[in-house]
Order: C-alpha cells, then structure tokens, then sequence
C-alpha cells in the first residue's frame, strides 16, 4: 500500500504541531512508529539543532525517532547514511534552503530509498523546503522542475501572503496547468487514497486555474 505525503507549511516541531504530528503516527497502524528526521535542508543553517529538535518532539510524542546527518550530495549517495531509510514508518524532510535539498536529493540513492519507502508504505513528511521540492516545480526565487513525488505546488508560510496578489503572480508566472498549495505554518495538507485533508491550526489556499479559495479544516 502506497503511503502519505504530508506537505507541511513550516515552523516543525513546535508545540501547535502537536495535533498534526499525532495524527500522522496515529496513520502508520503502529503503537510506537520509526521516525527517521532529514535534516537535508537545513545544512547551511544547523543541521544538528534540526534533527535534535525533531528526535525530540517525536520522541515526545511517543515515536522512536533518529536522525540521518545527510547534508551533502555525497552523503546522499552514501549507503550507510541512507540506509535507515529502510526501516522508516515516517520519512521527515525539514525545513531550511529548498534549492540545497533539491540539489541534494535530485538523482540519488537517497531519493530512491525514499520512494521505495512511500511505496511499502511508509509516510513521507516535508515541511516549508521539505514540501516545496516533492511538487512537479517549485517557486524559489525563480521556478524550476522539482521531485515530482506529489501534483501540487507548495508554498509555505502562507499565514504572510495576500491570496489576491499571490494569485495575480502565479497568473503571470507559473507554469500552465499547476494546482498550487498555498499552507499555513504548523498545518500540514496530507495526501492519503487520493484524498487531501488539512490538518492543524491554520488553513490552506488552493490556486488553480485563475481562481483561488481557502479552506480551514476538512477535505479539499
């Protein structure tokens, strides 16, 4: 069974991500859920902070959670260090500089393990760089192809955008035909059986052709 995606709109492993977190180990069947942190993203940032403030709110929440130190192309092609993959019910990419995590992950065995992973049923997590790389493009200072692991466009830290202005750029901008997300910090959009459902204190902004709506809780 293929597992989740669940595209987060930033601000991981903060106390009001509680209610989203439990509910996607609640979704994994399992009583104490393998939580493997990437702190791919956050390379230029802390890498370490990352992955121990993620071990930390997972464990908390009653996951076994490890991280896997993968900040370097290399690294991502480095059969120790992506190994733990394997044995994960929920993948997390977290947030930092999406352009590094894309570079990083485009081609490898890690991006590999990672989809094998999805597809025996694992759940994959991205929040703010983390979700923008898993679309078909994302919009970083300029658009550029991304992972394609999801349909949809991802931008994140929604809670500080215009949806009237955001609409007008994408209009002008995106390439033809895209659905775009745009999330709240601290809510997740999770894909399961083909359905999307917001989880968490804020809300989501769909785009599409032209036209945008909000929605706070619920299905999309």
């Amino acid at each position: 069974m293929v597992g989740s995606v669940a595209l987060v709109g930033g601000d991981e492993f903060r106390a009001g991500c509680r209610e989203m977190d439990l509910a996607i180990l609640k979704a994994t069947g399992k009583e104490s859920p393998s939580v493997l942190i990437l702190p791919t993203a956050a390379a230029r940032q802390n890498p370490s902070k990352a992955a121990s403030n993620g071990v930390s709110h997972f464990s908390a929440l009653g996951a076994d959670a490890s991280a896997s130190m993968v900040v370097e192309p290399e690294d991502a092609n480095d059969e120790e260090m992506v190994q733990p993959v394997d044995g994960a019910d929920v993948v997390y990419l977290t947030g930092g500089d999406p352009a590094h995590l894309l570079r990083v992950l485009s081609g490898s065995a890690l991006l590999e393990r990672i989809e094998a992973a999805r597809a025996c049923g694992a759940a994959i997590v991205g929040s703010s760089a983390g979700a923008m790389v898993m679309g078909p493009w994302m919009r970083f200072r300029e658009w550029r192809a991304a992972l394609g692991l999801v349909e949809v466009v991802t931008l994140p830290h929604h809670e500080r955008s215009d949806a009237a202005r955001v609409s007008s750029e994408l209009i002008e901008s995106a390439p033809e035909g895209l659905t775009v997300l745009g999330i709240d910090a601290m809510t997740a959009c999770v894909l399961d059986d083909d359905v999307w459902r917001i989880i968490g204190p804020g809300s989501v902004t769909v785009y599409r052709d032209g036209r945008w709506e909000r929605f706070a809780g619920g299905c999309l």
